[in-house]
């Protein structure tokens, strides 16, 4: 099947067809570069999007660690490579197909306009040819009739009988002239046909089938570049396929990643105090206060012996709660004295211990404005961060764990830095040793200072690390202790009642508890014999307040700058220290706001 045999007279449709053929591939061509356009901005709008929902890290302690926000972090590097592989996409449709389509119809533009003018040359010089036939014709059978009626002349004057011999001799001459041209027009014409015929058989079966021969051929080729500029199109999707592939097993793989059990124990590891929870509230019954008999008896000897019981018996529902700096301070009340405690006898004679009207109106308004509070941190930090400003260097305003935590973080740190200290001398003493063999590639001497920095700065960060790992050392071995020790206290309390002042309305020494004119109540000496043994925890130093501390929370001890404390009991590297005032009141103040001075017998009297 050929155009040229097939399609020797359709010429203009031909023309037709070879400029609908551009014009499709310049359609399609468009419809890649739209495609192209759609892929960067997808992969546009992908990126934007990985950005904006990426966290902008100004610090270590911003970085993602649960596993659920690693997982999505990880999908959101994986939909970044995403995004890129879709720009590897447009940027091959780009090279591979858009712009091979547009130069091929630029190629195929000018092929069609010279097979084209080939094609209208040869139909220009057939039709000459026929022109020049047709002329040829058109004067042969112009002399041929010229010759016929110079005949008809001639035999008109031959039979005429008065014609003379010179008019029938002249139309004779006329006829032989005529005769004679139509003849030689006869041979052109003859010699013109066969020459149309020849280049009109010519043009239909050789020149013509030529051309249409090229323009089937170049119509064909640009079938064929559509069909590859297709399947180059579908590859550039392809190629891609096995990397989006793996950019989507690594969603699945970091989907799987998340493990809500490490999680849960992230939140502990964050958040963990390493602090004990307060113990329970004892039940304190004011009413023996308040539903006193109208009848007051007189003082007699079964009221010293229900005094010295219920005393020991609110001693004893003041001991066992654990609070989360030490013992719930005391009661800022009025301190009781055997002076206020008197007896009252019940219609079935049965005695209780009453106290006078001032320590009841006492016990009325704590009732009705007490409002226990459970001691927190964070309250705690927050009293703290307006006084402190910025972090303590050793982090002793953290809870343990967290300050273990912190300090471990910050000893890795110091030892990356270390190392890098430590290449870089290495690095410089190299450098060094070929200067000294090479002089001249440069000055030894002038490596010293940097030399000497580096050694400066090996120096202080082997400090630093030194004195971090003390503090670690001191938080690793006094993490439990705090713990071990409030408890054994209170599981002693009952030997050493003096010591755990911060819990009940017991004081702190118990002479200062019963401290009175003897000689006013008989049973004072009782009361007094059964509590000597229980002394107070005896000062190891004192210390002078900095700063300071309105101690609101439970536990702890306000205090004025300037003001003088003894000390009880030492720092155990939670940043406490447990102090006394003169006036016996004990409590737990910040280390790092008081100064502290140890000494032996600093007590005094």
């Amino acid at each position: 099947m050929s155009w040229g045999t097939e399609l020797w007279d359709q010429f203009d449709n031909l023309d037709k067809h070879t400029q609908w053929g551009i014009d499709f591939l310049e359609r399609y061509a468009k419809f890649v570069k739209e495609r192209i356009e759609i892929e960067q901005n997808y992969a546009k709008q992908l990126r934007n999007l990985v950005k904006k929902y990426c966290p902008k890290r100004s610090s270590k302690d911003e970085e993602p660690r649960f596993t659920s926000c690693v997982a999505f972090f990880n999908i959101l590097n994986e939909l970044n490579d995403y995004a890129g592989q879709r720009e590897v996409v447009a940027e091959e449709m780009a090279h591979r197909v858009y712009g091979e389509l547009m130069r091929y119809a630029h190629d195929l533009k000018t092929e069609r306009k010279m097979h084209l003018q080939e094609g209208r040359k040869a139909q220009q010089y057939l039709d000459m040819c026929w022109k020049q036939m047709d002329n040829s014709k058109r004067k042969f059978e112009r002399e041929c009739r010229e010759a016929e009626k110079a005949q008809q002349s001639y035999e008109r004057l031959d039979n005429d009988t008065n014609a003379t011999k010179a008019d029938v001799e002249k139309a004779k001459q006329q006829l032989n002239l005529r005769t004679h041209m139509a003849d030689e027009n006869k041979n052109e014409y003859a010699a013109q046909l066969q020459n149309f015929n020849g280049e009109q058989h010519k043009h239909f079966y050789v020149v013509i089938p030529q051309i249409y021969k090229q323009l089937q051929e170049m119509d064909e080729r640009r079938t064929i570049k559509l069909s590859e500029c297709y399947r180059g199109f579908a590859d550039s999707e392809r190629k891609v396929i096995p990397i989006i592939s793996k950019c989507l097993e690594g969603m699945v793989l970091a989907a799987k990643s998340v493990d809500e059990r490490r999680d849960s124990q992230m939140v502990v590891d964050s958040f963990k105090s390493g602090f004990e929870p307060p113990g329970d509230f004892p039940f304190e019954d004011y009413s023996q206060h308040i539903y006193r008999t109208i009848s007051d008896g007189t003082i007699s000897a079964s009221k010293q012996e229900s005094g010295k019981m219920d005393v020991k018996t609110t001693v004893g529902k003041a001991k066992g709660r654990l609070w989360l700096f030490g013992k719930k301070p005391k009661p800022h009340s009025p301190p009781l004295t055997p002076t206020s405690l008197f007896t009252s006898s019940t219609p079935n004679g049965s005695q209780f211990l009453t106290f006078s009207i001032e320590p009841v109106h006492y016990c009325m308004n704590e009732i009705k404005t007490g409002k226990p509070r459970i001691p927190s941190f964070r309250s705690l930090k927050r009293g703290w961060s307006g006084k402190m400003g910025a972090a303590l260097e050793d982090f002793s305003h953290l809870p343990p764990e967290q300050r273990r935590k912190k300090l471990q973080q910050r000893i890795d740190e110091l030892n990356r830095e270390l190392q890098k200290e430590s290449d870089q001398k290495e690095a410089l003493n190299k450098m060094k040793d070929v200067y000294e063999k090479n002089p001249q590639m440069g000055d030894p001497g002038s490596l010293q200072p940097k030399l000497a920095e580096t050694m400066n700065n090996i120096d202080r960060l082997r400090m630093e690390i030194h004195k971090n790992e003390a503090w670690l050392s001191e938080v690793e071995g006094k993490t439990g202790g705090r713990g071990d020790r409030r408890h054994s206290s209170d599981i002693n309390h009952l030997v050493t009642q003096g010591r755990e002042s911060p819990e009940g309305s017991y004081t702190d020494d118990a002479n200062q508890e019963v401290r009175g004119p003897p000689q006013q109540h008989g049973h004072h000496s009782e009361f007094d014999d059964d509590f000597e043994d229980d002394d107070p925890l005896p000062a190891i130093g004192h210390c002078k307040a900095i700063y300071p501390f309105d101690g609101h929370n439970e536990g702890t001890l306000a205090m004025k700058e300037g003001e003088i404390l003894y000390i009880i009991e030492e720092d155990k590297g939670d940043g406490w220290t447990r102090a006394r005032r003169q006036n016996g009141e004990e409590g737990y103040v910040p280390t790092s706001y008081i100064d502290v001075t140890l000494e032996k017998n600093s007590k005094g009297s």
